[in-house]
């Protein structure tokens, strides 16, 4: 069969997309590098030398000026590049920070649910509540407890669910807010005043490398590591403290551990990038111009929808799909399954799309990437080709059961 006149699989005639995206690459992580990127954008980097030496030094704290620069950071916040990606810093956060007050937990997909994990089974916390939704729900934010300390991730990477602004959190909150913000900075509006603690990784909205978290602390944040001592022991990767008090140090271009210098340069590559095009509000501009395209495009598609329940609470980075097609949700889950994999190697033979099948958790779906360094007008291309792949396995299923092959 020729893929280019149909259905590769069958032969069936059905019309493909006039243009494909100029990259296929739209995983939720890591992510799509930077438009231009070359690994020359690494030969600045202090290979072979110490991380505490002067200059390497010198490369660590610039990454973390360029951080406060890009996301506009209240000058009274500090940030440490910390082990273990986004989720080394979550549990940072934890477990160098709870145990003073009750804690409430939000959970609605896969790594909120861990931190609920953490905070029972591995902290056990007194005072503990946790708020729970499936997913493409949100737990009713009304009934959060803000004399807690409050966890909670900003946007659902794995659901496609994200809070709908900061207007749920007061300002006059007694505890503090810590925010597992990896899909939602440098893509989302962070409302910075009600957000003590914030982290994420360079894998997700500045498309860098993994194995390195960030780490963001608000006044309020900094008070509670100078007053709060751990009832628990805290492993050397998660210790902010430091003879009593807060480490300064790691605020200051110091790491916990042996950094990747390699990370660090490439971080300050796309931060870089960020800045030459404008800043946040370019790098927010060329989400809201992604998202337009996808949500233009869910409103004709007569196959999928999106998973998130609620309009207001849809993600515009981790793009979660469901196929809504009635012929499709009268199949067995087995089957679903199976067309859904056909469906991504048909795009994957035609160098349209890779890593885009949803998180091993949530439903049977897609997931595309829609952060600030994948170009929109890729997003607006891709889309024709979801419906494409669906009608194409679906027909060549059902040819197939017509002559008694399924």
């Amino acid at each position: 069969m020729n893929p280019s006149t149909g259905n590769p699989l069958s032969g069936i005639p059905i019309a493909k997309p006039a243009s494909k995206p100029a990259s296929p690459l739209f995983s939720t992580g890591p992510t799509r590098k930077r438009p231009g990127w070359t690994t020359e954008a690494l030969e600045t980097a202090s290979l072979g030398r110490s991380h505490r030496a002067t200059h390497p030094k010198s490369r660590i704290k610039d990454c973390i000026a360029s951080i406060h620069r890009v996301l506009q950071l209240p000058d009274d916040y500090v940030t440490a590049i910390v082990p273990g990606s986004d989720t080394g810093a979550v549990e940072m956060a934890m477990w160098s920070l709870l145990g003073q007050r009750g804690v409430d937990v939000l959970g609605w997909e896969a790594f909120g649910k861990t931190w609920i994990k953490d905070a029972l089974a591995e902290l056990k916390l007194d005072g503990l509540t946790c708020h729970e939704a499936p997913y493409g729900a949100l737990p009713d934010l009304s009934q959060v407890n803000f004399e807690h300390d409050v966890v909670f991730p900003w946007n659902g990477t794995a659901s496609g669910v994200k809070v709908p602004n900061g207007d749920w959190i007061p300002d006059d909150r007694a505890g503090l807010t810590i925010c597992d913000a990896t899909s939602a900075c440098f893509a989302m509006e962070m409302p910075w005043h009600k957000l003590d603690v914030v982290t994420f990784s360079f894998q997700k909205g500045l498309g860098g490398e993994g194995g390195h978290g960030v780490l963001i602390l608000s006044p309020r944040a900094v008070e509670r590591v100078n007053s709060h001592t751990p009832a628990w022991p805290v492993p050397k990767v998660f210790k902010l403290h430091k003879k009593g008090g807060l480490d300064t140090a790691l605020f200051e271009g110091a790491t916990i551990n042996t950094p990747s210098l390699l990370v660090i340069e490439d971080a300050i590559d796309a931060l870089s990038w960020a800045e030459e095009i404008g800043g946040i509000e370019a790098l927010l501009k060329r989400v809201d111009t992604s998202f337009a395209h996808f949500m233009d495009w869910v409103g004709t598609s007569p196959h999928f929808e999106v998973l998130a329940r609620d309009p207001a609470t849809i993600s515009p980075t981790a793009l979660c799909l469901v196929i809504s097609d009635d012929w499709f949700t009268a199949q067995s889950d087995e089957a679903q399954t199976g067309m859904v994999k056909s469906m991504l190697k048909l795009l994957e033979a035609e160098d349209v799309a890779v890593d885009i099948n949803a998180y091993r958790d949530a439903p049977t779906g897609l997931r595309i990437w829609g952060g600030p360094t994948v170009d929109p007008e890729d997003i607006a291309s891709l889309l024709p080709w979801l419906d494409w792949a669906y009608e194409a396995v679906r027909a060549d299923l059902q040819n197939g059961s017509q002559h008694g092959d399924v």
